[in-house]
């Protein structure tokens, strides 16, 4: 487990405690900095995702110059490459960047050089990438160390590769000792890791011995922005929006990975945890049972930045404003605080290993409820 931490960055922000003061804006998915990276050095994970009909390594020679366009982007003082994936529908890189450097800068010199050889390449006009770039910031040893763990099998959940190091065009071959370095530094891993490299090397083969499950992939997707939840509960009933977090674990690990099949797990949580019983679902379970249930979980699909109430009043064939006076009205109930209270990652776990074996679902206290409708 000590290699499948996740790093939250996007949910806190610029506000790190990494030190500095970030001003701070969201553009095309990015939560960047726009002076400065702060009074130290900053390792992020910048990445981009190819536009549709795109191609990034379209011809043998691209993967090449883009490799050597990454090398030289980062031979400056204090700079540094951790590490480099290349894939025709993705590149990823982990770089330390100087308090100077901004973000936005940086990635953007590097994307407008690839996206003009990449136009040259298949003769097409138009934006060679989804997004201008993404960007998050790696604030520790163990965010680090499932970075690289994921992106080292990122080929393998692509069917680029039946295992990570058959996978020519990233950093983990030289990072392991398996091919000649040719002007990638993978000293700098180690030295930011705080090991030996024979001691990190070893830990590194232990970890990418355990491949990623599948709910770990679709988890990672859905944070770093490279899919969307889709759902049917938007205004006009299709929706697509970006989740982080808690909510990208409901996500993930849902039935059919949507926001709908998130609310269904939540809901089943919130059923256990009040003790209701007779398979009768929130949406049809009518007075106070039912309406304080559907309060608890538009209230918990708000904190975890799922969807909005509106999106739960659909999902559930109610007014919004019904429901959002029934949310009001939980929120300022004792039993529900203590419910509400408890961390959502822990809710996640709980409401997968309900629908994992439901079995393990044993109900809770109940507790009076306001008016239903």
């Amino acid at each position: 487990m000590y290699w499948l931490a996740f790093s939250w960055a996007e949910r806190s922000g610029c506000g790190s405690k990494l030190g500095g003061k970030f001003a701070c804006r969201r553009r095309h998915g990015v939560m960047e900095n726009s002076v400065h990276n702060a009074d130290r050095p900053t390792t992020w994970h910048i990445y981009w995702q190819a536009a549709l009909g795109r191609d990034l390594l379209l011809r043998p020679e691209l993967a090449e110059r883009i490799r050597n366009r990454l090398l030289a982007a980062h031979d400056v003082g204090g700079r540094k490459l951790l590490y480099y994936l290349l894939m025709p529908r993705e590149i990823h890189l982990i770089s330390i960047l100087r308090p100077e450097d901004s973000t936005a800068s940086f990635a953007t010199g590097v994307s407008n050089v690839i996206g003009k050889w990449v136009r040259e390449a298949d003769g097409a006009f138009g934006p060679v990438f989804a997004d201008r770039y993404q960007a998050q910031r790696v604030d520790t040893v163990e965010a680090l160390r499932s970075e690289v763990r994921m992106l080292a099998w990122r080929p393998v959940a692509a069917g680029l590769q039946a295992l990570p190091t058959n996978y020519a065009n990233s950093a983990l071959r030289a990072i392991l000792g398996l091919c000649l370095p040719n002007g990638f530094h993978a000293t700098a891993l180690f030295d930011w890791l705080g090991g030996s490299v024979p001691q990190e090397r070893t830990a590194l083969q232990r970890a990418l011995a355990v491949e990623p499950s599948n709910l770990e992939i679709v988890r990672w997707e859905l944070v770093k922005g490279l899919v969307s939840a889709r759902g049917t509960v938007g205004p006009s009933g299709p929706m697509a929006r970006r989740v982080r977090g808690a909510s990208a674990g409901l996500v993930a690990a849902s039935r059919d990975r949507s926001v709908d099949g998130a609310l269904k797990l939540l809901e089943r949580w919130v059923e256990v945890k009040l003790g209701l019983h007779g398979g009768h679902g929130l949406s049809s379970r009518k007075g106070m049972e039912g309406a304080r249930g559907r309060a608890l979980v538009a209230n918990l699909a708000m904190r975890s930045g799922l969807c909005s109430a509106a999106c739960v009043a659909r999902h559930y064939g109610r007014a919004k404003a019904t429901l959002s006076e029934q949310m009001t009205a939980s929120s300022a109930r004792a039993a529900d605080q203590a419910i509400l209270s408890i961390p959502m990652e822990q809710i996640v776990r709980e409401a997968i290993a309900l629908a994992t074996h439901p079995a393990v679902g044993g109900g809770g206290g109940g507790g009076g409820g306001g008016g239903g409708r």
